[in-house]
């Protein structure tokens, strides 16, 4: 109060006065700090828990090591907090080499991921080895050159009998791992969360392409198998739409420049199918639809495999139905795809 005057009959409670009257002041300001500190530190651990709580348990089955978009999607898995990734399997010629790509991927990215080298070759029909020219690059990079031998489907057998439900199977190459998995243990599916594939081509002609994607393609009977499997969630991205996300060569050298990603810069000089002066990134798609389904619109239906006749074998064919048990993927939002992609990079 505006001139309050104390006095004091003697100098001593003068000196008590000045002592005791701050206390109550410093001590509600220490009980304030505390009580910040405590619900601070209960707003962390609440988002570190709420964070753990959403992620999303994947497991990639991928024949990386070919073209460049296996492996700018695997180093998407890996830096997205998003996603709690139990394994990668591989698939198609020279899985052990495809393997070691992955190794050296999820080294560079400080991550320690089971790798398991599955199929080489289609369930019944004879295909030409497919090399891993990508491997050229490994000899500069610190990678895993051992790994356990055929176990692939066992492997996804057993997280997925830990994980019951809760599984997210993404495909990004032929299918011969998943249609083993699925004939061995039939029970599998339906213990899964969902499946989602880079497979098919559905409703959009692209120019100078064949009616046949080359997932479906490689391994047809393995593609029928995984699409008349009862799957309580089954998303293709197929290749009509995957199309869609290209980069000219120059936008690709300053978005994936060797000062941000030198592995993925390095692997990028060579691809087994050259798509003239771009790169299309088909499987980085189909990765980031797992955690942004908004990405791409939708259709239900019913998809089948053609592997009877000999000038149409692999052809995926949608018949639209409103409680059919497939999706495909109809348009997507190619500038939120960047903007996801990258944004688990910052």
């Amino acid at each position: 109060m505006a001139g309050l005057k104390v006095t004091f009959p003697y100098p001593v409670f003068q000196i008590f006065y000045y002592i005791l009257f701050p206390l109550p002041f410093l001590l509600s300001r220490v009980i304030c700090n505390y009580i910040h500190k405590i619900l601070s530190l209960s707003i962390t651990n609440t988002k570190i828990s709420y964070e753990k709580f959403c992620r999303m348990k994947v497991i990639v089955d991928t024949d990386i090591g070919s073209d460049i978009d296996d492996a700018i999607a695997l180093a998407y898995l890996l830096a997205n907090p998003q996603c709690e990734l139990l394994g990668i399997t591989t698939v198609t010629g020279e899985p052990e080499k495809r393997a070691m790509i992955a190794s050296a991927l999820c080294i560079d990215a400080g991550r320690d991921i089971p790798i398991y080298p599955g199929a080489a070759n289609p369930l019944f029909i004879e295909r030409p080895l497919r090399k891993v020219i990508q491997a050229e690059v490994l000899p500069g990079w610190a990678h895993h050159t051992t790994f356990p031998h055929n176990q692939a489907v066992q492997f996804i057998r057993d997280t997925i009998y830990k994980n019951p439900g809760e599984i997210t199977l993404l495909t990004l190459g032929p299918l011969t791992n998943i249609a083993e998995l699925f004939t061995l243990y039939p029970e599998i599916p339906s213990m899964l969360k969902s499946i989602v594939m880079m497979c098919g081509y559905f409703l959009h002609k692209i120019e100078g392409w064949n009616k046949c994607e080359w997932n479906a393609l490689w391994d047809y009977d393995a593609a029928d198998i995984v699409y008349k499997a009862d799957i309580p969630s089954n998303i293709s991205v197929g290749i009509d739409v995957t199309s869609k996300i290209v980069l000219s060569n120059d936008d690709f050298d300053k978005m994936f420049s060797r000062e941000k990603f030198p592995l993925i810069h390095d692997l990028s000089s060579y691809k087994a199918h050259y798509h003239g002066n771009q790169f299309v990134l088909h499987d980085p798609l189909v990765s980031a639809v797992v955690f942004n389904r908004n990405l791409c619109s939708y259709r239900k239906g019913i998809i089948s495999v053609d592997k009877n006749n000999k000038e149409s074998l692999g052809l995926t064919c949608f018949e639209p139905k409103n409680d059919g048990r497939h999706e495909i993927a109809v348009t997507v939002n190619k500038e939120v795809f960047f903007e996801k992609y990258f944004s688990v990079f910052n």
